[in-house]
């Protein structure tokens, strides 16, 4: 039985179960994301590394090494030919360079910044060249400009270090102090050479050494403590070997107040200390470069494969719960589906049937009517509403029979009190009938006919009781009387029967085993109309043959009803209800109800063109003789 309103249990159980499910699968595919972003993330550098990283520090070796080249050039005056050699090789590594970063895609915000910043300082490039041809500019304003692109390179190579594993980001942030502080080193040499050439360290060259020297130490001292042993192991054994050493005496005495005076004779070292320097620091950057490039892509294949695992059994997970919650919902939809359609059963077909039984046989109810609803349900729940359902059942099944037994006690009493009034009414009749006969005193045979006639309506309501009590009155007829005396005979029943008057019907005849109940019928209907309408008004009653029987019309002249009202009672005399003891007050109805539907006569209430009701008894051909006959018991 499909549900009559509202949102079905299926549905809302579903919808109560989406919001936790999505949530999981939102809560897994965020993780999933998460962590696989990290892992491609950590691929993509490896391909920045590639693309950008590798070509960018050649381009910084070649900025260094012009550096040095320009800055000779411009204390020395001689030269040319290694810068313009330097100048080429710079050259050929920025064009590279770009054509490798126009390659690269998908860069982060920050990525392409420095990227953009980068290739901006490399278009000042000819600019701080044009400077040093013109001989014009100050030996440390042109280290400072080549300082400017190299330090923008660094920019992009901090931005190319934010990896999502922290233990790699570490190194890899370590390696690049590494290579700023051999930056530090190669604009150190430069100041060695202006020194050398000016024969003494002046305040401004001093300044500036003595900041690059302390900077490079804490450099180097900080990316040293951060590096683990494999990418240690040579910076640990050059800070004890004795090219680093003998550097950091040099810079010791270039830093001293003696130099701003003269250079020491050890001055001639310097040069070829800082080269030993820049040769090993160079040859260990790049073994640490190359070390922690390779470190990028097993770091992101086991960060894809732990995804992958993890991913895996949390899809295994979410896949599980959405069956788990979806057989849950099943069953239970299954179960509240078989208690509701058990229910409806129980309600609509088994108590009904039994109620419609017991209304004509009180008798016990039979092992089917009685038996328990059975549901196939393992939720302790539902089970204990099949367990109320079958105690409210047994209730009301012995509640509609108790219902029943003194429904058909009351009905017995009825029949008897009808019976025994009936059978006194009878002999009253005929006592009545006598003295009638005997009489022949106008006023004593007067007052005898109305206590005749008060004694007619009286055994008819007595026979009322008995057709209400689904029983049949003993009068009969055996042979077909015509309709006017059946007209008669119902007047004379009513009390008013002088408002009545009779329109004389068509010559047809009744069969005598419907005349009783047809006579009743029609009597109960005209003494409505006479109830129910003024007392100076007339009820008339006519007759007329149709093609399906003969038709009988009670009109009156009184207030009417309304619309509403009038359908009420029309509903109850086509539907024959059953007798409501709480309606007495309107007892005529369920008798006429009754008796139409004893014959299949069929009794409509309409508004009457004079203001009152119109009562139209259809009587079926199958009621009536095919030839009038004269009445007979």
């Amino acid at each position: 039985m499909p549900p009559t309103r509202g949102r079905p249990i299926a549905l809302k159980l579903l919808i109560l179960l989406l919001v936790p499910l999505l949530s999981l699968v939102g809560l897994w595919a965020f993780a999933a994301g998460l962590t696989g972003g990290d892992g491609v993330r950590l691929l993509a550098i490896n391909e920045m590394a590639t693309n950008l990283a590798a070509p960018s520090e050649r381009v910084t070796i070649g900025l260094q090494n012009e550096r040095l080249a320009s800055v000779e050039f411009l204390v020395t005056g001689q030269g040319a030919n290694e810068m313009a050699r330097e100048r080429g090789r710079t050259d050929r590594a920025v064009a590279a360079f770009r054509d490798l970063a126009k390659q690269q895609h998908e860069l982060t915000p920050q990525m392409t910044m420095q990227l953009n910043a980068l290739i901006g300082k490399l278009d000042q490039l000819p600019d701080v060249r044009r400077e040093v041809d013109g001989t014009v500019v100050a030996p440390l304003d042109v280290i400072d400009g080549y300082s400017q692109i190299v330090d923008a390179a660094f920019r992009m190579y901090d931005a190319m270090v934010l990896v999502p594993d922290m233990v790699l980001y570490q190194q890899a942030r370590a390696v690049t102090m590494m290579g700023e502080a051999k930056d530090l080193l190669s604009r150190e040499r430069a100041l060695i050479a202006i020194a050398l050439a000016k024969g003494r360290v002046e305040p401004r060259e001093r300044e500036a050494f003595t900041g690059m020297a302390a900077t490079r130490r804490l450099l180097f001292t900080q990316a040293l403590s951060h590096l683990d042993g494999d990418l240690r192991g040579p910076y640990e054994r050059l800070s004890t070997a004795p090219v680093y050493t003998e550097f950091m005496a040099a810079e010791d005495q270039i830093k001293g107040p003696s130099t701003v005076d003269g250079l020491p004779a050890s001055a001639a070292t310097w040069p070829i200390d800082a080269q030993n320097l820049w040769n090993a620091v160079e040859r260990d950057q790049a073994l640490a470069v190359r070390g922690i490039t390779q470190r990028v892509t097993p770091t992101a294949i086991g960060m894809l494969v732990k995804l992958g695992v993890a991913g895996g059994v949390g899809l295994i997970a979410v896949i599980a719960s959405i069956m788990i919650s979806l057989r849950f919902r099943k069953r239970l939809v299954r179960e509240l589906a078989g208690l509701r359609d058990a229910a409806t059963e129980l309600a609509e077909v088994r108590l009904a049937g039994l109620v419609k039984r017991l209304r004509g046989d009180a008798g016990p109810p039979t092992a089917e009517e009685v038996a328990p609803l059975e549901v196939k349900a393992q939720t302790s729940e539902i089970v204990d509403i099949v367990k109320a359902f079958n105690d409210v059942h047994a209730t009301a099944v012995e509640a509609t029979v108790d219902q029943a037994r003194l429904r058909h006690g009351v009905s017995q009493v009825f029949v008897n009190l009808a019976r025994r009034n009936q059978s006194l009414l009878h002999r009253q009749l005929l006592q009545l009938d006598s003295m009638e006969r005997a009489t022949e005193a106008p006023e004593t045979l007067a007052d005898l006919f109305k206590l005749d006639h008060l004694t007619t309506r009286m055994r008819r309501h007595a026979e009322s009781l008995i057709i209400l009590s689904d029983q049949t009155p003993g009068r009969g007829w055996r042979n077909p009387v015509p309709i006017h005396d059946v007209l008669r005979a119902a007047v004379a029943e009513v009390e008013e029967y002088e408002r009545v008057e009779v329109m004389q019907p068509p010559p047809v005849a009744l069969l005598g085993a419907a005349v009783t109940d047809v006579a009743h019928l029609i009597a109960e209907l005209i003494e409505n109309a006479t109830l129910f309408s003024p007392p100076q008004t007339r009820v008339d009653v006519r007759c007329g043959s149709t093609p399906h029987g003969l038709m009988v019309e009670i009109e009156d002249r009184g207030l009417g009803l309304p619309r509403t009202e009038l359908d009420e009672l029309n509903d109850r005399l086509a539907k024959t209800p059953e007798f409501d003891l709480a309606q007495s007050d309107r007892l005529g109805l369920f008798v006429v109800s009754r008796l139409a539907g004893r014959h299949g006569i069929k009794v409509t209430l309409a508004p009457s063109p004079y203001g009152g009701l119109a009562a139209m008894v259809a009587l079926p051909s199958a009621l009536l003789a095919d030839q009038p006959a004269m009445a007979g018991r």
